[in-house]
């Protein structure tokens, strides 16, 4: 029984899957915040482009 509890304790691979898992979290948080922040610019950049590539009417 004992050999099953050390056996237990030195395995990392649930903990490397739980590291890569708040990695992912945090960037996704991090893209999150940056496009909340950048959101307006990058929809004003985008409407000057489609202006500048409308044809005038008239």
């Amino acid at each position: 029984m004992k050999a099953i509890y050390v056996r237990f304790a030195k395995d990392t691979s649930g903990a490397t899957a739980i590291e890569y898992g708040l990695i992912a979290a945090l960037v996704s948080v991090l893209i999150i915040g940056a496009l909340t922040l950048l959101g307006p610019q990058l929809a004003d950049v985008f409407e000057g482009i489609t202006t500048a590539l409308t044809p005038a009417a008239g």
